[in-house]
């Protein structure tokens, strides 16, 4: 959610800036009602306070032993203006929360423009992409040849884009998971949480996932729960209503969850394999910031979620994310992609965003400044510490061999019980 009062001193240039998003929010109707609202908590506000008037007339002159019925009855109907500018105002607080919580983040100055992803900018890329002397073979296929997932059983369980991990596609899966949290919390600093994989309709709300992505959230029936799209719900709704002390920040969380997305609007996108799933597991990595240095903190947090791709020696690339694909509550945000053979380009495995003050305004998140003394909203940061599942894919097609083995990347071998290659 954005400053209200950002959004009354600077509409116009909030407008000029929002138009690059190509989002349609009528910040002048929003104006409008806040301007109405502002009226009526006026008239509302003077209405108590003659209301406290005529009370402390009333009990003068009963003190005095005076006759205060005409007091009395200008009382009752003072009291039921009250009730009808009560009534307003709740009505016109709801409006004016509902139309404020569809406003997207303000970009930073820095976003390119650009429509979709194909206008990202590449600002870095890590590693060589490998010049194969075979045919490589998409990941679906290694892993079904070498028993590594099965996703046919997934279907007959549970439904499509769902996936068994099976034999040392499951211990695979594990030693990923191990790996990254061990790099995350014994080299780059964060601290490990556990989070629970349900959380409630105000913690999807607080960090931006509703109202606007409701449809690709998985609800619970008949409650007011949710699956989590990912860790960062629960692990930022963690310090909801808290005022945290300068010198803490920043605070560094890192989070292994399973993730839950309906992928509404995608089902003819990325049908085979690992990259598009209703489940899936991830690590991410959540930062509570201060706004003076969170764009250096957004900075070494790209930093940290490359650092497990180098160790694993997957060649991958950073871009720098154009509007047009920023997403609703990012005010800046970079993608890592992983090179994959089978795509013969380079696939998401990370988003890491700086949200500025967006959700710490939702869930009530501050911190108190040192100098001033003063509680003020903290930025929040996230990312991922990359996503799993797209991570064996990857080993599995960059690190095939031509008669269908794997070899296993050095830095995960102790994960794996110090096997070499996967075979048949």
């Amino acid at each position: 959610m954005i400053d209200i009062k950002l959004l009354r001193d600077n509409s116009e240039e909030i407008i000029s800036t929002l138009s690059r998003r190509k989002e349609k929010v009528d910040i002048l109707n929003i104006l409008k009602i806040d301007e109405e609202r502002r009226s009526i908590l006026y008239k509302f506000e003077k209405l108590k306070r003659n209301k406290n008037l005529l009370t402390n007339e009333i009990s003068k002159l009963k003190r005095e032993k005076k006759n205060a019925l005409k007091i009395f009855e200008d009382l009752k109907k003072l009291s039921g203006e009250i009730k009808i500018y009560e009534e307003k105002l709740r009505n016109i607080e709801e409006e004016f929360e509902k139309e404020m919580m569809l406003i997207p983040n303000i970009p930073h100055f820095s976003v390119p423009d650009g429509e979709s992803d194909e206008d990202n900018v590449e600002v870095r890329k890590f590693g060589k992409i490998r010049d194969f002397d075979f045919e490589p073979l998409p990941h679906w296929e290694i892993g079904k040849a070498l028993n590594l997932f099965d996703q046919g059983a997934a279907a007959k369980t549970t439904g499509s884009r769902f996936v068994f991990y099976k034999g040392l596609g499951a211990r695979l899966e594990r030693a990923i998971i191990n790996f990254f949290l061990d790099v995350h919390t014994q080299k780059n600093g964060y601290f490990e949480v556990f989070p629970p994989f349900i959380v409630s309709r105000q913690s999807m709300f607080g960090v931006g996932q509703l109202p606007k992505f409701e449809n690709d959230a998985f609800k619970i029936l008949d409650t007011d729960y949710f699956l989590i799209p990912t860790a960062e719900v629960p692990v930022t709704n963690m310090y909801r209503n808290a005022i945290l002390g300068e010198k803490e920040l920043p605070i560094k969380c890192v989070a292994y969850s399973a993730c839950f997305r309906s992928e509404a609007g995608s089902a003819s996108r990325d049908t085979r394999g690992l990259i598009r799933q209703h489940q899936f597991n991830k690590v991410e990595l959540v930062k509570f910031a201060s706004p003076k240095n969170s764009y250096e903190e957004l900075e070494n947090l790209v930093i940290d979620a490359e650092s497990v791709l180098k160790l694993l020696e997957l060649p991958y690339r950073v871009v720098k994310v154009a509007i047009g694909d920023l997403g609703f509550q990012a005010a800046m945000k970079y993608d890592i992609e992983v090179w994959m053979p089978s795509y013969n380009k380079y696939v998401e495995i990370s988003s890491c965003s700086n949200f500025e003050s967006f959700q710490a305004r939702r869930i009530n998140i501050k911190y108190r400044n040192s100098v001033t003394k003063k509680a003020e909203f903290i930025h929040t940061l996230n990312g991922s510490g990359v996503a799993v599942g797209r991570t064996m894919a990857a080993i599995i097609e960059n690190f095939q061999n031509s008669d269908l083995t794997i070899n296993i990347p050095s830095v995960l071998k102790n994960y794996m019980n110090n096997i070499d290659k996967i075979t048949l």
